[in-house]
C-alpha cells in the first residue's frame, strides 16, 4: 500500500490543483502574490502533510501529529478561500461553494482517519 491509496490523499490532491487553478485563472492579478499565494501554500500543505506522516506511521503518535497538521493547513485553507470571497477577489459563488464544500468534506474525512489511528 502508499499513502496514494489513501482517501484523504486523493482528495487533497484534488483539492490542491483545483485551488492552484482557480488562483490563476479566476482572481485579480495583485492577489496572486497575497492570499492566492497563501491559499496554495496551506493547499499543498494539506498534502504534503499527509505523505509525510504516512512515511512515519510505523510510529502512531508521529503520524497523528503530521494528519492534525495537515487537518489545521486545511482549515488555514478554508478560511483564506472566505477571505477570498468576503472581499470580492474570488467573484464566482459557485466556485467558492464547490471549494469550500470540498475542504469541509476533507476536514471530516481527515478527522474520522485520525480518530481511526489515534484507536490503533
Amino acid at each position: 500500500m502508499s499513502y496514494k491509496d489513501l482517501n484523504i490523499w486523493k482528495l487533497s490532491r484534488e483539492l490542491s490543483i483545483e485551488v492552484h487553478k482557480m488562483t490563476l485563472c479566476e482572481l485579480p492579478s495583485f492577489e496572486r502574490f497575497e492570499t492566492a499565494s497563501q491559499i496554495r501554500r496551506s493547499s499543498k500543505s494539506v498534502r504534503s502533510n499527509i505523505v509525510e506522516g504516512y512515511g512515519r506511521r510505523r510510529y502512531n503518535k508521529e503520524y497523528v501529529r503530521f494528519l492534525i497538521f495537515a487537518f489545521a493547513s486545511n482549515l488555514e485553507t478554508q478560511d483564506h478561500l472566505e477571505i477570498l470571497y468576503e472581499t470580492n477577489s474570488l467573484k464566482n459563488e459557485k466556485r467558492y461553494l464547490y471549494l469550500l464544500d470540498k475542504v469541509d468534506h476533507l476536514g471530516r474525512m481527515l478527522n474520522k482517519y485520525i480518530a481511526v489511528i489515534e484507536k490503533r
